[in-house]
């Protein structure tokens, strides 16, 4: 049942991320707005860095070789899902309108969808993951 919440989380990300990119408000061309995006993609290069060479499982599954917890990993779990979700509200914020609040909430919706998803699969695969969760926040450090 997780795997297929996760897969209708990941579909919900990618129609939500389709429409912002068709309504022009996932990339931006003001200068604070760019400088922020790129904050979140380096953030997103970063965490596939020292994430290895793992390959992404559409279904949330657990990958092989440990649980990482260095890099972006050891100040917040989700450093991935962190980075789409800042760089699509930086858009988002720049170019504001109901649609756009909507498309950003339905791309938050699914990323928090598969976040709970994955951990409670991780969490089977790798019983240290629950101190790893005290330690750490899952999206933005400190808060959440």
């Amino acid at each position: 049942m997780l795997r297929i919440v996760s897969l209708a989380a990941l579909l919900l990300m990618a129609l939500a991320m389709a429409g912002l990119v068709i309504r022009g408000a996932f990339f931006s061309t003001q200068p604070a707005v760019l400088m922020v995006e790129i904050g979140a993609a380096a953030l997103m290069l970063w965490a596939r860095i020292t994430f290895g060479r793992r390959s992404f499982h559409a279904a949330a599954n657990p990958t092989a070789g440990g649980l990482v917890t260095s890099g972006p990993y050891r100040y917040i779990r989700h450093p991935i899902y962190t980075a789409i979700c800042l760089f699509a509200w930086t858009g988002i914020l720049a170019s504001w309108s109901a649609l756009n609040i909507l498309l950003g909430t339905l791309l938050l919706a699914g990323a928090i969808g598969r976040i709970f998803c994955e951990e409670q699969l991780i969490i089977k695969a790798y019983p240290e993951y629950g101190e790893y969760a005290r330690a750490t926040k899952r999206m933005v450090p400190y808060i959440f």
